[in-house]
């Protein structure tokens, strides 16, 4: 997968997240951590699964569905901004799923790609690794 510069990567899990930025170019990327602004976890997540759900969705899956929806806010609110232009996400696959629920139209023509794979934590050189892997 291609970035462009200033492409900015978004991981996320159900419980954290972490934004790098890309100051190389598209075939020579470097990404560098960036602050992680504050979230606004209001958001309790997809409305479906609440109240007499049969599935029974937990306070913790809730807790995970709320932190999505709030990173999803946030590059809804980024990109309408006109602070990002370019963004890939990799997320836990339940996460990303979520995550799914919550994008605008603009967040999805933003998205140069996604990953459904957890990377939290991983170095940016791990990251750049598993963007360039094939898919399998």
């Amino acid at each position: 997968m291609l970035l462009p510069h200033a492409a900015v990567v978004v991981i996320v899990d159900g419980h954290g997240w972490s934004l790098l930025r890309n100051g190389g170019n598209e075939t020579e990327p470097e990404l560098h951590a960036l602050p992680l602004p504050e979230l606004v976890e209001h958001n309790h997540g997809s409305g479906g699964r609440h109240g007499s759900s049969s599935g029974g969705t937990s306070a913790h899956q809730m807790r995970e569905d709320a932190h999505a929806a709030a990173v999803a806010d946030w590059l809804n609110r980024q990109v309408a901004g006109h602070k990002l232009e370019h963004i890939v996400v990799i997320a836990t696959p339940r996460t990303l799923g979520e995550l799914r629920r919550h994008y605008t139209p603009a967040v999805e023509r933003a998205l140069v790609g996604e990953l459904a794979k957890n990377l939290l934590g991983r170095q940016p050189h791990e990251v750049l690794q598993a963007l360039r892997a094939p898919l399998q």
